[in-house]
């Protein structure tokens, strides 16, 4: 079938594109290729499935509302994912409208596009970050996401909110997944394991926040895309037990749905740095420092509701994720 994945120049979108391209299915990539982080990069991941004969190449802004209505128009997908965003809990403190522009506008004609040229089913990128000042851990769809601590998380609240007004009100099918903190191989440079690398590898010290008492749900990158690819055959139905007096949040009597997707498992920022130092066979010189604004001491995701629905289920460990991302790393780069 015909696949609209926005943010193919992207980690994840990449992966995922990749991976639905060799399953037989046609995708369309959109990407703008913005510089928040290495061009190159971008560009290389793209060279990944540039020259799949399925593969249609869209490079424009999701904010830019005639060229996104176009490219439905011309190529009416049957299912979309989502996944291109402005990213990054800290560049929205110094970038608020970047975010506005591209993840809330750019959401709004997304789903313009699904409501315009009906799909199957939208499966949409959301955060963990929603849960915000939470410290119920794990984190559960059931909890309250009213308090995020960055416009970031604010931004994909918002698209959650938004998703749901489309499927109410015009039909669309549409699941957001909560995404928590995803490495591997061909990650963000702006990620802590990629920061890690480098640093540790040019024998500089790595900045350690909130004097190491952190904690995160590592997911790898191939546990996600095995989730995304399953979600995306089970289009959500309206909820017929769904009651406003007791509601669900994550549920609802129109065809949408929200899902975690993670590990289901928390680990000790100490701990996953010390599987880089084993991965790397290097120690890290760690630098201890407080807290950063919009940020939260732990994240776990509790990923029960995807099990049930797909038979979700995270496979790769730390140490096999890490050091596969090590072993990438160093070959794309040529360092030892």
């Amino acid at each position: 079938m015909k696949i609209l994945v926005t943010g193919t120049a992207g980690f994840i979108g990449n992966n995922l594109a990749l991976r639905l391209l060799n399953a037989g299915h046609e995708v369309v990539g959109l990407d703008n290729v913005n510089p928040y982080y290495d061009v190159s990069l971008k560009e290389a991941r793209l060279k990944r499935i540039a020259g799949h004969p399925h593969f249609h190449e869209a490079r424009l802004s999701l904010e830019d509302a005639a060229s996104v209505a176009e490219l439905f128009a011309r190529h009416k997908p049957e299912r979309v994912v989502h996944l291109a965003a402005q990213a990054g809990v800290r560049y929205s403190i110094e970038h608020p409208q970047t975010y506005i522009d591209s993840n809330v506008t750019g959401f709004l004609n997304i789903l313009e596009g699904c409501r315009r040229h009906p799909v199957e089913h939208l499966v949409f990128a959301s955060t963990s970050s929603v849960y915000g000042l939470s410290t119920a851990i794990p984190f559960s769809t059931r909890d309250a996401t009213s308090h995020p601590v960055s416009l970031y998380a604010a931004t994909k609240k918002a698209n959650e909110l938004m998703a749901h007004n489309y499927s109410h009100l015009f039909g669309v099918p549409a699941t957001g997944l909560r995404f928590f903190t995803v490495y591997g191989p061909w990650g963000r440079p702006d990620m802590a394991l990629f920061l890690f690398t480098r640093a540790i590898l040019a024998g500089e010290p790595i900045q350690v926040f909130n004097h190491g008492d952190m904690q995160r749900d590592f997911t790898y990158v191939d546990d996600i895309v095995e989730g995304v690819t399953r979600i995306l055959n089970v289009a959500p139905q309206p909820d017929p037990a769904w009651d406003s007096g007791a509601a669900h949040p994550a549920r609802s009597s129109a065809p949408f749905r929200l899902y975690n997707i993670g590990a289901a498992r928390s680990i000790r920022l100490t701990d996953f740095i010390d599987t880089l130092e084993q991965c790397l066979g290097r120690k890290a010189q760690r630098v201890y420092l407080p807290m950063q604004p919009g940020d939260v001491p732990a994240t776990q995701a509790d990923v029960k509701d995807l099990q049930q629905v797909i038979g979700y289920s995270p496979q790769t460990t730390i140490d096999v994720g890490v050091r596969n991302f090590v072993t990438w790393y160093r070959g794309y780069f040529g360092v030892e």
